[in-house]
Formats: structure tokens, C-alpha cells, sequence
């Protein structure tokens, strides 16, 4: 057993966690019954709702108008561009507004101008203009241009980060339940009020109403950068927030992983309704059905990705996501199959969908600077309806330019998710080491993580342990979403391959090595936003080395770094067991539990004494996991 340092006897804990870390947010045992957080819930789910049914609403009365297969066609990508088109013209409006005012602020107003566009798509509905109703869905999509960022910001003040899967799971839970209703309620408004479609806008009023009462619940928040200028140029800011996003590799995929996925999620919909029309020749209700599927399988499957990922940002779940959707897009691409084996498969790809979006959104909204936060969601928000934009004109280019079918156009879109696979795979390593790490803490061993509120969300920290092996450098990586650069003895990773070295980070140190240039070590590692685990005969060579552990001491004072002592308890009990860099089969254990905790930190100011504690990793492994407690 590997039991790390017992200093919590010895340290001044100092003041409370949230006190110690700025920018920690609230105490996560009670954020997830936070009325503030259901409230935006609820508040997001009537937006959702309003915005499908009424672009949906008019995309089945143009279908129903009988008109030539080309015009129809064209008159549907018309109204979902404009549907797309505000989330590219004012998403950076949203984004100054979700920075310069309170969010809360923000989003009600936003529902004041929902009801005053309500009240014009009821008029345009009662009219029968369809010039005007595609005016109402444009206004309509402007309003929700103008509230996403707000959206999306509030939910990292509202929940801790080891929530955030979890909300972002919930959110959009809530928002394919609302495109289901949308969806179902549209094809029947269409169906049965025909002739008369101002009850239609009445009950959409009805419906905004509702959300703007319940968005004055929200949790009241400050305004995260009141200083910042308002720019005229609606692109002025993207420039900017662009070059932000590319700086951080993890940030700058998941950008693009989510403008694909808003691609194909458009491309499905405009197919969607005209293969129910012209491959199944079903109306309206039953088209709205296979919508219904696609939407109540991202929801569940956004749900299951937020319980699955522990409590962290889990992007290893993005592969699974990738590969379920490219599997399924081709059997929805299958000739001959009734309605039910057409639902079957759009659900299951929705659902695999969601372990797409989750980890992406939750990525979009934690990894930004909480200044720029606002900034950097409404240019992700842009990019993201770019490809809703680009979903309308290459479905004319394959259906009018190609002349392809609408299931033939389904066979498309898995072909190009085939390639986003590759692409995820090729340009994120980590997501397939992350799933490598969560399948075997969700199989053969079982992790239970103490204290991961103690981790800092972001900046510089110090992982202390005791002498670390292959098997637990592997338990530590699953335990967190951040990154970890391991430096530790190179005796206990004689036999490690260079590749298994560089997909976990590891640093060995020789034997009898100086410390010599371990603050470049760590300073870099801090710079690419990873944490630092000093582990064995490296923490050894710093304790002797008494000039290079004060410029350690110095700089993470500088940074307001923290040191984080970790305890691993149970790593050998398991079917594997580790030596000198290696894994082996142990084959009288089937399961392993493993216990990792992670010890209040040490506050920058509580690193004088930092060599003293250093010096107890000496002795440490005589200690047992209950004298760390």
C-alpha cells in the first residue's frame, strides 16, 4: 500500500477553501438544489421550446403549401438561414452584454424582447404572410443569439466545475425535451389549427410569459468585466477572441468539434423533414415523431454523459460519441426501413450525440478566462451557427446540385462524421487517453475520489506524493480533468516505453540527480496549464538541493501556486499490478478499489516550512492511509 504524507498533523490549515482559491466557486454540496440553477433551467427550456415550434411551425406550413419540389426546398433552407443567420450577426453583442452587465441582468431582458417578437409572429400567424413569419423567426433567433452567452456564462457561476458536466448534462437535457415538445407541438399546430394558426401564436405567447417569470428567479450575479467597451462592429471583438481560442489547443478543438456538431445537427434537421415527406410519405405528425427521436436521444444521452463523468470534465467521452454517431448515420442511411427502425436509429444517434456535446460545451465554458468568458462563448456560439448556416447551403448542393436523396444525404453526413472521428482522434490524443483511463475505472477497478474540491480549477499547483508507480500515475490522471506532468524516480519507471512516457506526461528523474532545473520543469508545465505531481527521489533531490528549492519556494509563491498532498490506498488490490514501469496480470484479483484523496492545500503563504514537510516523504511510506486523516 502506498500512503502518502500525514501532514495534516502538522499544518496550519489556514483559512477555508473558498477564502484560500479566489475564484472557487460555491459550495458544491448543495449547487445542484440551487433554485437559481432550476430557474435557468426552466427559463431555458420555454426559449428552446418557443424557438422550434415557431421555425418548425413555419417549415411545415411551407411543406404543406404543394408547392414545386424546388421551391419547397428552397423556401425551407430560407428559413432555417434565417434561423441561423442572428446567431453569426449578434452573438458578439451577447457576448459584451454577458461580460459588461450582470447575466441575470441580461437574460431577463432578453425575455422582455421574446414577448414583444411573440406578439409580431402572432400577428404575421394570423395574417397567414409567410414573409412575416420568416421575419418572426429571424427576430425570434436574434433574441436567442443575444441571451446565449449569458446562457452558457451562467452556468459555471452558478454550479463548481466538478458540477459542470452535470449541468451542462441537464441544460441540455432540458433543451432537446423542449425541441421534442417544439417538434411534436409545431406538427400538430400545423395540423390541426390549420387556417387558423393565431391560436398558434397565442398559445407561444402564453408560453413567454412563463419564462420570463421564471427568469426572474435566477441567482442574482455580477457583472464580470463592467469596464468593457462596446464595439459597433458586430465582428470587431471576433478577431480577438478567435486568437484566444487558437492559443489553447484543447479550447480550439472543442470550438471546432462543436460548429461540426451544429452542422450536422442542421443537416439532420432539414433532411429529417423531407425524408418523412417524400422517402416514408408520412405528414407532418409522424415527421415531427423522427425529430422527436433524434431530440429525446441527445437529451438522455446528455444526461447519462453528465453522470458518467465523475464529476469532472470528461472529454475521453468524445470518441464514443463520434463513433456511435457514424455508426448510426449509416443505418439511418439504410434503404427500405419502416418509421419505428427509422426512429430507433435517429434516437440512438441523438444519444451518442450527446456524449458529443456535453464534454464540448463544458469544455467552452471552464477553460476561458473568467474576464473573456462571455467574449469567448459568443464567438464559439458564432462559429457554431457558421455551421448551421453551412448545413443549408451544402444540403441544396447535395439535393439540388447532386441530386441526391434525402437518405442518400444521411449517408453523406456519416461519411463526413467518419472524417470528424479521424479528426478527434488525430488532433486530440488526449480524448483517446482519457478513454482509455475511464474504461478501466469503470470496469475492472472502482475509483473514489475525496477532496476534489481541493484541486485548483486553473493556474499552477503542486501534486506532493509519496514513491509513485505506472499503476498509480495512471489512477491519479482519471481521478482529474487537468492535465498532470509527473516527475518522479526513474528507478520505479526503468522498463516504461518512451510512448506510454509521453502519453502520461511522466518526467523520470536519475537516481542520484540534482534538482537542477526543476523550476524550468515546473514553470512550463504551469505554462501549458498543467499541474505538477512530485513524487519520490525527485522530492528527495529538492530537499538537498537547498538554492533550487528556494527559487521553487519563491516562484510558486509568486504565482499563488498551492501544494496539494495526495494519499492513493488500494492501487495493488486490483487484477494489475505494476513494476519498474510495467503492468502484469495479478490473477487472484478480478476487482480492485482504489481511494485517492486529495489534502486541504497549503496556501502560498504556508510555504516557508515547505522543506521540513518535503523531508517526510523520507519516512512516509511506513505510514498508513488512516494517518493521514
Amino acid at each position: 500500500m502506498r500512503a502518502c504524507l500525514g501532514w495534516r498533523r502538522t499544518i496550519r490549515l489556514g483559512k477555508p477553501m473558498s477564502e484560500r482559491l479566489p475564484n472557487a466557486p460555491p459550495g458544491s454540496r448543495s449547487a445542484r438544489y440551487n433554485p437559481g440553477f432550476w430557474s435557468l433551467v426552466v427559463t431555458q427550456f420555454q426559449g428552446a421550446f418557443n424557438d422550434n415550434a415557431l421555425k418548425f411551425l413555419v417549415i411545415y406550413l411551407v411543406v404543406s403549401m404543394s408547392l414545386p419540389v424546388r421551391e419547397r426546398d428552397w423556401l425551407v433552407l430560407v428559413v432555417g438561414a434565417l434561423f441561423a443567420l442572428p446567431f453569426i450577426l449578434f452573438s458578439m453583442t451577447g457576448g459584451f452584454l454577458a461580460d459588461r452587465f450582470s447575466k441575470r441582468s441580461v437574460t431577463i431582458g432578453t425575455k422582455w424582447m421574446e414577448l414583444g417578437v411573440m406578439l409580431f409572429a402572432l400577428m404575421a400567424l394570423a395574417r397567414g404572410n409567410l414573409a412575416l413569419e420568416a421575419a418572426g423567426v429571424f427576430l425570434l433567433s436574434s433574441q436567442a443569439a443575444i441571451f446565449g452567452p449569458s446562457k452558457y456564462g451562467l452556468l459555471p457561476e452558478l454550479l463548481p466545475e466538478k458540477d459542470l458536466s452535470w449541468g451542462n448534462g441537464v441544460v441540455e437535457l432540458g433543451t432537446f425535451l423542449a425541441a421534442i415538445s417544439a417538434t411534436v407541438a409545431s406538427g400538430f399546430l400545423a395540423f390541426y389549427f390549420r387556417g387558423h394558426q393565431e391560436r398558434s401564436g397565442i398559445a407561444l405567447v402564453g408560453c413567454t410569459l412563463f419564462g420570463l417569470a421564471a427568469s426572474f428567479g435566477i441567482s442574482r450575479v455580477p457583472a464580470a468585466n463592467p469596464a468593457r467597451k462596446f464595439n459597433s462592429n458586430p465582428f470587431g471583438d471576433l478577431g480577438e477572441q478567435v486568437r484566444m481560442i487558437r492559443s489553447e489547443r484543447v479550447l480550439c478543438w472543442a470550438v471546432v468539434g462543436n460548429f461540426y456538431l451544429w452542422f450536422l445537427a442542421a443537416l439532420l434537421q432539414f433532411t429529417i423533414v423531407i425524408y418523412g415527406h417524400d422517402i416514408l410519405r408520412t405528414d407532418e405528425r409522424h415527421i415531427s415523431y423522427l425529430q422527436a427521436a433524434v431530440a429525446i436521444g441527445i437529451g438522455f444521452g446528455s444526461l447519462a454523459t453528465g453522470y458518467l463523468s465523475d464529476a469532472k470534465i470528461e472529454y475521453g467521452l468524445i470518441p464514443v460519441g463520434a463513433l456511435g454517431m457514424t455508426v448510426f448515420g449509416f443505418l439511418s442511411a439504410s434503404q427500405g426501413i419502416s418509421l419505428e427502425r427509422a426512429g430507433v436509429y435517429l434516437g440512438l444517434l441523438g444519444f451518442f450525440g450527446g456524449f458529443y456535446a456535453v464534454p464540448l460545451n463544458a469544455l467552452i465554458q471552464h477553460r476561458p478566462d473568467p474576464a473573456r468568458k462571455g467574449g469567448v462563448i459568443a464567438a464559439a456560439n458564432l462559429i457554431s451557427f457558421v455551421g448551421v448556416f453551412a448545413a443549408a447551403g451544402v444540403y441544396f448542393a447535395l439535393a439540388q446540385g447532386l441530386r441526391l436523396r434525402a437518405d442518400e444525404i444521411f449517408f453523406a453526413g456519416a461519411c463526413m462524421t467518419l472524417v470528424a472521428t479521424f479528426y478527434a482522434v488525430v488532433f486530440l490524443p488526449d480524448s483517446v487517453l482519457r478513454l482509455a483511463l475511464w474504461l478501466l475505472t469503470h470496469s475492472i477497478y472502482r475509483i473514489r475520489v475525496e477532496g476534489r474540491d481541493h484541486i485548483p480549477e486553473r493556474g499552477g499547483a503542486l501534486f506532493v506524493a509519496d514513491e509513485l508507480t505506472l499503476l498509480e500515475a495512471i489512477f491519479l490522471s482519471a481521478a482529474t480533468d487537468r492535465p498532470i506532468r509527473f516527475v518522479t524516480d526513474s528507478r520505479l519507471l526503468a522498463h516504461m516505453t518512451a510512448l506510454v512516457r509521453r502519453a502520461l506526461r511522466i518526467t523520470p528523474v536519475p537516481a542520484k540527480a540534482k534538482a537542477n532545473g526543476f523550476l524550468e520543469t515546473v514553470a512550463m508545465a504551469f505554462a501549458s496549464g498543467e499541474v505538477v505531481c512530485l513524487a519520490g527521489e525527485a522530492a528527495s533531490a529538492l530537499v538537498e538541493d537547498s538554492a533550487e528549492r528556494g527559487r521553487l519556494e519563491e516562484y510558486l509563491r509568486e504565482t499563488r501556486s498551492l501544494i496539494v498532498v495526495v494519499s492513493i490506498n488500494g492501487a495493488e488490490s486490483g487484477p494489475l499490478q505494476s513494476e519498474d514501469g510495467r503492468l502484469r496480470l495479478a490473477a487472484s484479483h478480478l476487482r480492485g478499489r482504489v481511494t485517492i484523496r486529495f489534502h486541504m492545500p497549503l496556501h502560498p503563504a504556508e510555504h516557508l516550512d515547505f522543506a521540513k514537510k518535503l523531508n517526510a516523504l523520507k519516512t512516509a511510506t511506513a505510514l498508513r492511509f488512516s494517518a493521514s486523516v
